[in-house]
């Protein structure tokens, strides 16, 4: 995977892409990086902004960190619900060694 671009060129360029003075295929040549980059980063940029329709970077972060979460929380269900089976079978053979008369 390439290394990510940092914020402020991402930010120079969609900014210059939102003047709409040159298309994006000229701003990407300009700063050598693909059409489909800059188109990516405004769309991104308008969605962030308001401006078009869509999640925002800062709500698809929060979904990704509440899908992590409840993926631990199914996980630790599942723990749980194996041991209250272990430990009701444990109960229902009754206590090892002891007889009964």
């Amino acid at each position: 995977m390439p290394k990510p671009f940092p914020k402020e060129f991402r930010d120079d360029v969609v900014a210059i892409a939102l003047k709409r003075e040159s298309s994006f295929a000229q701003i990407a040549k300009d700063f050598g990086i693909s059409e489909s980059c800059v188109q990516r980063w405004v769309k991104i940029a308008e969605v962030d902004g308001a401006r078009r329709p869509g999640i925002s970077s800062s709500e698809a972060a929060e979904n990704r960190e509440l899908r992590k979460r409840v993926k631990l929380l199914e996980q630790e269900v599942e723990i749980l619900r194996r041991a209250a089976a272990y430990l009701s079978q444990a109960n229902l053979s009754g206590p090892k060694g002891s007889t009964r008369s």
